[in-house]
């Protein structure tokens, strides 16, 4: 039994933080692949920088916001804690937009017409990203929806907030970023 714990927690571990260095120099030694993914995203450490079509069509970039804060929501269109956030996501974005917040709201692997027809009920005004493959979703490690980032000014993740976030809660995130209302 205590076999069985240790391999579930170094399995564990390998989805959730790569493959060890160690493991790669050997040859990878049968355990994966002879890469290391990227280290998941903490608090602290830089935002891993990507880029997606928003639903016009043109391509969104992380970086080029630096100097923002930025709000990364990954979501989807059947998840109803999803929708239950985005009004009050779109309200702060609304008051806050001018003094350098910026939403970019990552939608998880859905048609264009769909995540289409979500945006429209909902009248949002900020960039809803598609992840085709759910890329940014692994790079970024979800495993729970909605996710949020916040990312600072200086491209650094401030905090994560996994799950349902409430208006109380987002507005508390975003004044202690230095964006107070």
């Amino acid at each position: 039994m205590g076999l069985g714990l240790l391999v579930g927690l170094l399995a564990g571990l390998v989805v959730f933080v790569g493959v060890p260095d160690w493991a790669v120099s050997l040859g990878g030694a049968g355990l994966g692949p002879t890469s290391t993914p990227a280290p998941a995203p903490v608090v602290g450490a830089p935002a891993p920088d990507f880029a997606l079509s928003d639903l016009d069509g043109g391509e969104v970039r992380l970086t080029d916001l630096q100097g923002q804060v930025v709000l990364i929501n990954f979501w989807a269109t059947w998840c109803g804690p999803c929708r239950l956030e985005m009004p009050a996501i779109e309200a702060e974005y609304q008051a806050r937009k001018a003094q350098g917040f910026a939403v970019l709201a990552v939608d998880l692997d859905e048609s264009a017409d769909d995540v289409a027809a979500f945006v429209d009920e909902l009248d949002l005004t900020f960039p809803v990203l598609l992840d085709p493959g759910a890329r940014v979703f692994d790079l970024y490690r979800v495993r729970g929806y909605p996710t949020s980032f916040f990312v600072n000014r200086d491209g650094m993740i401030d905090r994560q907030h996994v799950g349902y976030m409430n208006t109380g809660q987002l507005t508390a995130y975003l004044d202690q970023l230095g964006l107070g209302e």
